[in-house]
């Protein structure tokens, strides 16, 4: 092969070639086999990615290993930039996933309308609402309690339903 006319198929098959050598002298500039394992590695795939973008090269062995060394420096700046894991975690537990101050106060508002449109509500409505959604009993058992029939606290649930949807803020339907 002619150094002074390798090319970037020159340079793949001189990384081939001399792949042992070049690791070696990385091994002793890094302290590392792995990291100029990985250098040699990640120098490989950047020349398959500018294969027809390359001149020829001078010093192939002196190109080949300043571009491993480009490779390492450039992963330790984005290893830099990368928290560790400890630090995720220190931000995790800083982190409180209670709601602020003003979900607090949108919170205490959307009790407040609430409370309102149950107030407004006919009191035997109201009772079959609450009882089916907050006390969480059947619709049978609500009838019973109250002395009702079965359709009826079924009407009052949906009349009660269709109130509060209707005048809830946002028109949604709203849940308990």
């Amino acid at each position: 092969m002619n150094d002074s006319t390798a090319g970037t198929v020159d340079l793949r098959d001189y990384l081939l070639g001399t792949y042992d050598e070049l690791k070696r002298r990385l091994v002793r500039r890094l302290g590392s086999d792995d990291l100029a394992g990985d250098a040699l590695q990640d120098t490989w795939m950047r020349l398959d990615a500018r294969r027809d973008r390359l001149d020829p090269v001078q010093n192939p062995a002196a190109y080949l290993l300043r571009m491993a060394m480009n490779t390492v420096v450039d992963r330790q700046r984005a290893d830099h930039r990368l928290m560790q894991l400890d630090e995720v975690s220190a931000l995790m537990e800083l982190a409180d996933p209670a709601p602020g101050p003003a979900q607090n106060a949108e919170n205490d508002f959307a009790v407040q309308d609430m409370l309102a449109l149950l107030q407004r509500m006919p009191e035997r409505r109201r009772r079959i609402l609450l009882a089916i959604r907050v006390e969480g009993l059947q619709q049978r058992d609500v009838a019973d309690r109250l002395g009702v029939s079965l359709r009826l606290v079924q009407r009052e649930l949906k009349a009660a339903q269709e109130y509060l949807a209707a005048r809830s803020a946002d028109g949604r339907p709203v849940r308990f």
